[in-house]
């Protein structure tokens, strides 16, 4: 058994996360737990820039393909295995490293956020989801805005997914999200751990969101999205909300050319890095390291020591930190 701290690798999109979270899951001898609300989907690897068959195969990765495609996966069930995965790593005698850019997911399993006390109404959702279908998601989330603004203005108004979940809890218990998510801030019970934020400048930023959308239309994006979309059960939610998805989705269903679809997701994907920087700059726990200029080996140096400053058992560490980390797998920007 372990009592390390869990080390949370944080920022957003293409920042490259999963790269550095490989080069320190090798020195530490870590395993890793995605926190990614699309990388759980089975048959979902371009689009959700999973990690690769080489990193794979170096570090143990938990909590990706542990859904279909078409499943309404949600927050409650991915803290549930995630602590299941942790306890497993833990047991082994690891460290668990937990990357990622979904906020919640990641208060999920730190903070134990859960809304676990606010159980799925299959009703309301049933409802819910086919005023979606009918009306379109941004009506429903220019309810939501009326209902509880607070959770409205961290969802995209496409995110039918979160959308409906948040009427759902405000349907079923007559109080909004944002009060349920309160409460659960003052009653949750924290799991220890130490939080490193990835962050860079905008420009630089916003040039490898684009250099990543190219790649993914370059591995296969479109011919992916066409198999999920044309699976027996249709796709309606799942994987198919999520960024690069739904665009191509549009696509595939006539309503716009392949040139405007990837257009709105370069677009796309910069807000919602904006909006996870946002998320994360809020929680003033977190060590960040800027990344511009710097190589992967470099962010790994600085992430470790960090970990070594930061740790109780700290000096076991520090010897190995002296100088840079060894070669660390370069195959693009990951996470």
């Amino acid at each position: 058994m372990t009592d390390e701290p869990v080390l949370a690798i944080v920022g957003p999109t293409a920042v490259g996360k999963t790269d550095v979270a490989v080069g320190v899951a090798l020195r530490l001898g870590a395993e890793i737990i995605s926190a990614d609300s699309m990388a759980v989907y089975r048959g979902a690897d371009i689009g959700t820039a999973k990690p690769t068959a080489e990193q794979r195969v170096l570090v143990p990765f938990h909590l990706l393909d542990v859904a279909e495609p078409c499943e309404a996966f949600n927050v409650s069930e991915f803290r549930r295995l995630a602590l299941l995965a942790l306890k497993g790593i833990q047991h082994r005698g690891h460290r668990a490293v937990l990357v990622g850019g979904t906020g919640l997911y990641v208060r999920a399993i730190l903070d134990g956020l859960g809304l676990t006390c606010v159980p799925a109404d299959k009703r309301v959702r049933r409802l819910l989801s086919e005023r979606a279908a009918s009306e379109g998601a941004r009506a429903l989330h220019t309810e939501l805005a009326g209902i509880d603004p607070a959770t409205a203005a961290r969802l995209h108004p496409n995110d039918a997914v979160r959308i409906i979940r948040a009427l759902e809890v405000y349907q079923v218990t007559g109080r909004p999200m944002s009060e349920w998510l309160d409460h659960d801030a003052a009653t949750r019970s924290e799991v220890p751990s130490i939080r490193i934020g990835l962050t860079m400048e905008r420009v630089e930023l916003d040039r490898r969101i684009e250099a990543r959308v190219d790649g993914m239309l370059a591995a296969g994006l479109v011919a992916e999205v066409e198999r999920l979309w044309r699976l027996p059960r249709p796709v309606t939610g799942g994987v198919m909300q999520g960024l690069g998805y739904r665009e191509i989705g549009q696509y595939l269903d006539g309503r716009v050319s392949l040139a405007d679809a990837v257009a709105s997701i370069k677009k796309n994907t910069r807000r919602y890095a904006r909006r996870q920087m946002t998320w994360f700059r809020a929680d003033r726990r977190i060590h960040w390291i800027v990344t511009t200029g710097l190589s992967v080996n470099d962010v790994v140096y600085s992430v470790l020591k960090i970990v070594a400053q930061n740790t109780k058992g700290k000096n076991d560490h520090a010897e190995s930190t002296t100088e840079p980390a060894g070669h660390v797998p370069e195959s693009g920007p990951k996470g």
